[in-house]
């Protein structure tokens, strides 16, 4: 298989030129990165060419750490796998070093705070926060418990007790009971899933995507039978049949920021990006940026900021190019009243 194939390959299987509806992609892809609201519905309306509707989808912290948009039925698969929708009885812990921040006691009582007010409506991050105060809740134990990325509110949603609203600000709501997967099928289900719509990928690349190790997930693709195929001399591990009439890669396709076709690989190889241009997509800040992919190779970023939508090429390009641009614009966007090219 050449890198052309491949690339048009991943791009079909990711359902960018195989369009499907918001639920199978959401379950194909294991749901798509949502730090950003905005980034996960783009990623969705270039994979379905349909408006958004809420039905089914939720919003909580899933792989890699970080929040994604996926299945309401998917919340066995990714939350609780302890099997128990419950507050911690060992008090909060330091996410990183494992340092005590909340004793037992004090912390079951903030949780049952924080549980009790988002039941009645008072949702977001400052009403729970003086709610909390209220309870007694010191600066120190405020600082740990409403940290962004480590916090108790954190915590509650990964044991399947909150989750995210589907909206741009942060705040939250109950999460619907469900039982958990026990984790070793939910891990085997997830690397099921990849290996069907991200392969053919290589060992680096799960790795990458998951954040579990080359060793794990070698012994789980013998269990789920991956079979090989040789790269541009490389090793690449898929499952299915690859099928043989896939659509050569688009002229344009404006992917989205943390769009999973990036996010899917180990962003070093280049099968997308060329390393030369991995800063301009890939921020020292952990940003992903919106990318301009033309016949399945990133030529540049692109940005929206309300009706303007300003293009950022790494390189010139054509006037046909730009016509090809210009044309995903207003297939996968509303209301852009103003273009500009950087």
């Amino acid at each position: 298989m050449t890198l052309q194939e491949l690339r048009a390959l991943r791009i079909h299987r990711q359902h960018l030129t195989a369009p499907a509806e918001a639920l199978t992609v959401v379950r194909d892809l294991c749901g798509l990165q949502c730090q950003f609201l905005s980034c996960a519905l783009h990623a969705l309306r270039i994979r379905t060419g349909q408006p958004f509707s809420p039905e089914g989808l939720v919003k909580n912290w899933t792989l890699r750490g970080t929040v994604h948009l996926f299945a309401e039925s998917d919340l066995p698969l990714f939350l609780s796998h302890d099997g128990r929708q419950t507050i911690a009885e060992d008090g909060f812990h330091h996410w990183r070093t494992g340092a005590l921040l909340i004793a037992p006691e004090r912390y079951r009582r903030f949780c049952e705070t924080v549980l009790a007010q988002v039941a009645q409506g008072n949702d977001t991050r400052a009403g729970l926060k003086e709610a909390c105060a209220a309870e007694g809740m010191t600066e120190k134990e405020a600082d740990a418990f409403f940290d962004p990325w480590g916090g108790g509110l954190r915590d509650l949603c990964q044991r399947g007790l909150l989750n995210h609203r589907l909206q741009e600000k942060k705040a939250f709501m109950p999460c619907p009971p469900f039982t958990p997967l026990p984790e070793d099928d939910a891990r085997q289900e997830l690397l099921r899933r990849y290996m069907f719509h991200a392969g053919p990928a290589t060992l680096r690349d799960a790795s990458y995507f998951f954040a579990w190790p080359q060793t794990e997930l070698r012994q789980r693709m013998e269990r789920l039978g991956a079979r090989e195929v040789q790269v541009d001399g490389g090793r690449c591990f898929f499952l299915g049949d690859l099928p043989g009439d896939v659509p050569d890669a688009p002229a344009c396709v404006l992917l989205a920021g943390f769009d999973q076709l990036l996010l899917s690989y180990q962003k070093l190889d280049g099968v997308f990006l060329d390393a030369e241009h991995l800063r301009g997509i890939f921020s020292l800040a952990g940003i992903v940026h919106p990318a301009m992919l033309l016949r399945g190779q990133v030529a540049g970023r692109w940005q929206r900021k309300g009706s303007r939508v300003t293009f950022q090429p790494f390189r010139v390009l054509s006037p046909k190019e730009k016509r090809s641009v210009t044309e995903a614009m207003e297939r996968s966007m509303d209301d852009v009243k103003r273009v500009a090219w950087d």
